[in-house]
C-alpha cells in the first residue's frame, strides 16, 4: 500500500483554492526559500519539534527514551546529538504536548476517509482538497492515487506547487487536476537562486508548458519587501504570463510574515530563521496597480 508522510491537515482552509477545503500537506521539498512559512515541511523524513514554552520539565520524556537520548536541564530538555532515532516515544508519552514529530506516515484510505468528513462543507462552498507541501509533486505515486481517487468521488482538487519539478511529471497531473496553484518567487534567475537555492529557468519551463494544455491555473507570489516587490520584477512577472500560450490572468499576492520564526526554534534550527522585511498596504497596492496595467486580476492576501 502506498504511503507517505504527511506534516499538516488543515480543515476549513479558505485561502487554498476556492471555498471551504481540507488543505493536505506533503513532507518534502527541493527548494529552501529564505522566507519559507512551513520549515518542517523541507525535510522528507520525520522531524522531532520541542515547544519549550509548553514543557513543564516532568522528565516523563526522559524515563521513556530507551536511546538516553534527552537530558532535562532547568531551561528545558537538550537532544543528545546523533543519539534520537525518532522512535516517538518522548511525544507519545508527553503530558504537555511540548514534544512532538513532524511527519506522519498515511495511506489514499487514511487520508479520504479525513477528506469525506469534511464533504458536507466542501460541497455546500464550492470548495474541495489542496495537496501541498513541501512540493506534492515529488511524491508523484500517491499524490496521482490522491487526485484519482477524489475525482472518482467527484470532489474538486487543486495542487499547489512551485513547479520545480520534471516536466513530465508535471504534465502529467494537468488531467488530473482541476486547479494550480502555482508559485512564482523571482524573475531574475540570479536572485531566484539567491534566494530559494535553485535557478528558475525549469519553473518557468514549466509553466509554459503546463499553460499549453488549457490547464486551470492560479499565479501565487510571496511577496517580501525588498526581494520581489519592486517595479522590475513585477513588470517582468506581468509580460511573462502574458506571453504564454493560454494566458493566466490570475494573481495572489501572499504578503511575508515574520510568523515561522517560531518553528524554527521548536525545530532547534532557529539559526536557519532570516529576517525579512514584511510589505506594507502601500506595498502591496503598487504592485496590484502594476499587474493591474496589464489586465491582470489580482487578490491581496491583506
Amino acid at each position: 500500500m502506498c504511503e507517505t508522510l504527511i506534516f499538516d491537515i488543515r480543515r476549513y482552509a479558505i485561502n487554498d483554492g476556492p471555498g471551504i477545503r481540507v488543505a493536505i500537506f506533503f513532507k518534502g521539498c527541493n527548494l529552501h526559500c529564505a522566507w519559507c512559512h512551513n520549515p518542517e515541511g523541507i525535510s522528507p523524513g520525520p522531524e522531532k519539534m520541542y515547544t519549550v514554552a509548553k514543557c513543564i520539565k516532568c522528565g516523563t520524556c526522559v524515563a521513556a527514551c530507551t536511546e538516553k537520548a534527552i537530558t532535562l536541564l532547568p531551561e528545558g530538555i537538550v537532544p543528545g546529538p546523533g543519539l534520537c532515532t525518532l522512535c516517538e516515544k518522548c511525544a507519545e508519552v508527553c503530558p504537555s504536548k511540548a514534544i512532538e514529530i513532524s511527519g506522519k506516515s498515511m495511506s489514499v484510505a487514511e487520508i479520504m476517509e479525513i477528506i469525506e468528513k469534511e464533504r458536507p462543507f466542501m460541497e455546500q462552498s464550492g470548495g474541495g482538497v489542496t495537496f501541498s507541501g513541501g512540493e506534492p509533486l515529488l511524491q508523484s505515486e500517491m499524490l496521482a492515487d490522491l487526485l484519482d481517487e477524489c475525482g472518482k468521488r467527484g470532489i474538486h482538487r487543486a495542487v499547489d506547487t512551485a513547479g520545480h519539478v520534471k516536466t513530465d511529471i508535471l504534465l502529467e497531473f494537468a488531467s488530473r487536476t482541476d486547479l494550480f496553484l502555482y508559485d512564482l518567487k523571482v524573475m531574475d534567475p540570479g536572485l531566484h537562486e539567491k534566494w530559494t537555492g535553485v535557478k528558475n529557468d525549469l519553473i518557468l519551463h514549466n509553466l509554459r508548458r503546463l499553460a499549453g494544455t488549457g490547464a486551470n491555473i492560479i499565479i501565487r507570489i510571496p511577496l517580501i519587501a525588498g526581494v520581489n516587490d519592486h517595479e522590475g520584477n513585477i513588470r517582468k512577472t506581468a509580460e511573462f504570463l502574458l506571453s504564454l500560450p493560454e494566458k493566466v490572468m490570475e494573481v495572489q499576492l501572499l504578503p511575508y510574515h515574520s510568523i515561522a520564526q517560531h518553528k524554527y526554534a521548536k525545530l532547534g534550527k532557529s539559526e536557519s530563521f532570516i529576517q525579512l522585511d514584511e510589505p506594507g498596504r502601500n506595498s502591496l497596492d503598487r504592485v496590484s496597480g502594476w499587474f493591474r496595467e496589464y489586465g491582470v486580476t489580482v487578490q491581496s492576501g491583506y
